[in-house]
């Protein structure tokens, strides 16, 4: 029989049935990803309880209460007390499953399981422990029962320790005594909700503290590799037709296979291992034939449906459909190999697929004399080769596939045209391209699917002849319109990892491609298209938005807040919402007097009109930044040039802004509610800063960080500045623009304060805004979400003396008006300029 026990890192060289010669290196255990998905699951279930046991508590509790009406008739039908038939439970059924374990021979399992039981009793004992100490009163009532005249907090220790001997001996579905025992667990943590020895949320956060130590300990220790190897690979290979006379593993960077014992340095079949991620073995049958077998693993399939399921939510139509079972995936590989096959592109043959184990096996011809393009020497990369890759593409998409994959690796090539030979056909006279690993392409693909193969294929292309060259042997083959929407996908995230990975090491391929395509076609669109609809920088972004506002509800009494409302002046807070629109016509005029061309006016407002919706998933300054940038791209200005015209406006809104906030501090007397400030305090703090700003700048790596960062803005901004210098009439709009944008923000401010009754001098009201809407700006939260919110509330109680209450209403008031009541102009604004095609 095969499947021989390894030696240390040595091959395993076996024979399986009637002398079939296997070499291979057999994984005996795996660290599978699914257990620590589950252990990600259970936490954040035990997350979720203790959020709903703290929030919703009478709900909980309520339901608890309910569960114990059933206890008078429980304890009619059972004939034992409740703490015996604990015992029995953390007891009987551990030592089933260990002896169950210890027959089957798998001693180091059960002595995981049982480590696995001790270590979820010490966590269990920590949590109540926890909860005690340092959780609040209302969380702690939540699970907490009477005992002994007391109420005391429990989670049963030996119920969450069995949990974990029981997960860590394996799937349930596996073992009888493991489902039996399973389900002596949820009986017996239903009777102890029942009886009261529990509540309901310690109940359930017993059984997932058991279950998250279980998984842990089976992901750190592994399990039992489930793989088809030796005898169940060779006998999955019989049952789909063939038979075996030699198996030997494809080595790749990562396998312990001497050269010497893999497959015969075919560069085709090691360029496969890698573009698959499976594993692939060289295949020698009864009768001589030479095919290939790509095996596709259970416990890697995990990985790739998480990683899948992640980049849909996370880029726009990029990922193709996703599939749930590793069946499924193996089944789409099938159907897109016979498809291309069918569809007349040069492809290995897919011959068969079977089952083995944990995996699923596709048989496949083998690709004799081709070469992958990662391998193939620059020099032989003539035209013909060139348009041979293009010409399957075509092929491929004429018939509705699209591969989402093209890598160097994927592409083959044959200098003599026998590889993809078919029957009753005549060898090609010259090279021929094939194209392989279609296991995540589609059938009956999108537009957006092939532009994308071909934006990848020029890609990986232009990394081995260039751009210009590759861009001149994909229109020898494309239409120029197909060929002028690649543009914009003209961006790493696009591109597969293997080739995004070159595409950084050389940085300027891309903006290369670009401009190629550009020459060849002026009118061409190359500006990136957004792809992404969220990246970690905005993951983060969100999350403090949301702890800042946590922070601020959590920081007033709601209560009095709403009383407060009820109390507010209506009209004043109509006046603040029309000064928040007035702020629109300022920053349209800042724009208009500092661009390079001619701006209608109301056009230009409806721009920072839409900036408004946009501003609720960009950080603040940014989005009005990215429309103002694009409206100047659309009327025929140079990026350099717009870049340099954004960049002015911002710069003088920041100037007007501290000029402002620097006349205001001169002028503002000894009555000033900015005199209760700490001088010494806030010194300390701006000379601090300084400081750490100035040994920075010592460090030489920082120092030219900052001059790079620095010196592009000045270079594009100082001659733009200087030009508008000698217009003043431009200057002088741009300057009346920002103070109108200011001046309409206070207003609203104002207005906002007048509302509830309150006063404040003018003076203290514009220091306090402006000095706390800069210093909420400084963290790059959406639209300044919550960190702008908690400025202006602490600056309204500590300078300006308001209760607490006050301010929060005061801050909510200006804040709904100023920012979320603006975003439905936005909305309106944003769907009208992109029907006008100003946007």
């Amino acid at each position: 029989m095969a499947g021989s026990a390894l030696r240390g890192r040595l091959p395993a060289r076996t024979r399986a049935g009637d002398d079939v010669r296997i070499v291979d290196t057999p994984t005996a255990r795996v660290h599978h990803p699914a257990d620590l998905v589950g252990i990600v699951l259970c936490l954040l279930g035990i997350g979720a309880v203790l959020v709903l046991a703290l929030y919703a508590q009478g709900t909980t509790s309520g339901l608890t209460e309910d569960v114990r009406g059933f206890a008078s008739v429980l304890r009619r039908i059972l004939f034992l007390p409740v703490a015996v038939l604990e015992g029995l439970i953390t007891l009987v059924a551990p030592i089933a499953v260990l002896t169950e374990l210890v027959l089957r021979r798998l001693a180091r399992q059960a002595f995981e399981a049982l480590a696995a039981a001790v270590v979820g009793t010490l966590v269990a004992l920590a949590a109540a422990w926890l909860l005690t100490s340092l959780a609040p009163l209302e969380l702690q009532a939540a699970f907490s029962v009477w005992s002994r005249g007391e109420r005391v907090v429990t989670i049963p220790a030996l119920l969450s320790g069995t949990a974990a001997l029981l997960t860590a001996s394996g799937a349930r579905n596996r073992r009888r005594t493991l489902a039996l025992s399973w389900n002596l667990l949820w009986v017996g943590l239903g009777v102890t909700v029942v009886t009261g020895l529990v509540t309901l949320p310690g109940a359930l956060v017993t059984a997932l503290l058991g279950r998250a130590v279980g998984l842990g300990v089976r992901y750190a220790a592994g399990v039992q590799s489930e793989r088809a190897y030796g005898a169940a690979l060779v006998a999955g290979i019989r049952r789909a037709g063939f038979r075996p006379a030699t198996l030997v593993r494809v080595r790749d960077l990562a396998s312990d296979l001497p050269l010497e014992e893999s497959a015969d340095d075919d560069l085709a079949v090691r360029a496969l291992t890698r573009s698959t991620a499976n594993r692939v073995y060289a295949m020698t049958t009864d009768d001589g034939e030479r095919l290939d077998v790509v095996v596709l693993d259970g416990d890697r399939h995990v990985v790739g449906v998480l990683t899948r399921f992640w980049r849909s939510l996370r880029l726009r139509g990029l990922e193709g459909r996703g599939v749930v079972s590793l069946r499924q995936a193996a089944e789409r590989s099938a159907l897109l190999s016979h498809a291309a096959w069918g569809a007349g592109v040069c492809t290995p043959r897919l011959r068969t697929i079977a089952e083995a184990d944990d995996s699923m096996l596709l048989v496949q011809e083998h690709a004799e004399n081709a070469v992958p393009l990662s391998a193939f020497p620059p020099e032989a990369m003539t035209d013909d080769v060139l348009d041979a890759a293009w010409e399957q593409l075509r092929i491929a998409h004429s018939a509705g596939l699209a591969h989402r994959a093209l890598t160097a690796d994927v592409v083959l090539v044959d200098p003599t045209g026998a590889a993809c030979r078919r029957e009753g056909e005549h060898p090609h006279d010259g090279p021929v391209a094939l194209l392989t690993g279609w296991d995540q392409g589609d059938v009956a693909s999108s537009d957006l699917a092939q532009r994308m193969d071909v934006a990848q294929l020029l890609a990986t292309l232009a990394l081995r002849v260039g751009a210009g060259r590759a861009v001149e042997s994909a229109a020898r083959v494309l239409h120029d319109e197909e060929l002028a929407t690649i543009g914009p996908l003209l961006q790493t995230i696009a591109l597969p990892p293997a080739t995004r990975e070159e595409a950084r090491s050389r940085r300027g391929v891309l903006p290369e491609l670009r401009e190629a395509l550009l020459a060849r076609l002026p009118e061409a669109d190359v500006e990136p298209e957004r792809l992404v609809r969220f990246g970690a920088r905005t993951v983060l972004m969100i999350s403090l938005a949301i702890v800042a506002v946590v922070v601020v509800v959590t920081s007033f009494n709601l209560g009095q807040v709403t009383d407060a409302f009820s109390a507010a002046e209506p009209w004043w807070a109509a006046v603040a919402f029309v000064l928040g629109l007035v702020t629109f016509l300022g920053s349209a005029l800042a724009l208009v007097a500092f661009a390079p061309v001619k701006l209608p006016l109301w056009r230009t407002t409806l721009v920072q009109t839409a900036a408004a919706f946009v501003s609720l998933m960009a950080p603040a300054g940014i989005g009005p930044a990215a429309l103002n940038l694009r409206m100047l791209a659309r009327r025929g200005v140079g990026y350099p040039l717009a870049v340099a015209s954004v960049g002015l406006v911002q710069l003088s809104q920041f100037v007007t802004t501290l000029l402002l906030l620097v006349v205001l501090s001169l002028v503002s007397g000894q009555g000033s509610a900015l005199q209760q400030l700490p001088p010494t305090t806030v010194l300390l703090a701006l000379g601090g800063v300084a400081v750490l700003i100035a040994l920075a700048l010592v460090v030489p790596q920082v120092r030219q960080w900052a001059v790079e960062k620095v010196r592009p803005v000045w270079r594009q901004t100082w001659p733009r500045f200087v030009r508008l210098l000698a217009e003043p009439r431009r200057f002088v709009v741009a300057v009346a623009g920002n103070l109108l944008m200011t001046l309409g923000y206070l207003g609203a401010f104002y207005a906002s304060l007048q509302a509830f009754g309150r006063e404040l001098s003018l003076i203290d009201l514009a220091l306090i805004y402006l000095g706390a809407n800069a210093a909420g700006s400084i963290i790059p939260s959406p639209g300044g979400l919550g960190t702008v919110e908690t400025a202006l509330g602490l600056a309204l109680t500590s300078a300006g003396g308001l209760p607490p209450a006050i301010a929060a209403s005061v801050v909510v008031l200006f804040r709904g008006l100023t920012f979320w009541g603006r975003l439905p102009f936005g909305w309106l604004a944003m769907r009208y300029l992109q029907r006008t095609g100003e946007l």
